[in-house]
């Protein structure tokens, strides 16, 4: 019984791994970028003038590598999500994003890891 217990163990844990071995790093995936976190930064706030960066990551989305940037304006509600691409630099996806939506969002993203 105690074997089996083991055995199963091993198994689940193994299934984890290899399916978070999929997800690269961070490190990995800014090894790939061509543009810099910091100039994505600037491209993204120009396209929002009075903007603060909220967050910022590299992701890879809809197979683009791409610098993502939630920003916040004073006095207006939600958030403003800017994708700069990663290896052009120009700007991919821009959307408004309510405050309802954005909770809703981070509760999903929570449940998933």
């Amino acid at each position: 019984m105690n074997k089996a217990v083991l055995a199963l163990a091993a198994l689940s844990s193994l299934a984890l791994t290899q399916a978070f071995a999929g997800e690269p790093s961070e490190a990995a995936l800014i090894s790939h970028a061509k543009v810099s976190k910091a100039a994505a930064t600037q491209t993204a706030l120009s396209r929002v003038p009075g903007a603060q960066v909220k967050s910022a990551e590299i992701e890879r989305e809809h197979g683009r590598l791409v610098w993502s940037f939630d920003l916040a304006h004073t006095g207006k509600a939600g958030i403003t999500e800017i994708q700069v691409s990663a290896i052009t630099g120009k700007i991919v996806s821009e959307q408004h994003e309510s405050g309802a939506h954005e909770a809703a969002e981070a509760a999903a993203e929570a449940r998933g890891k």
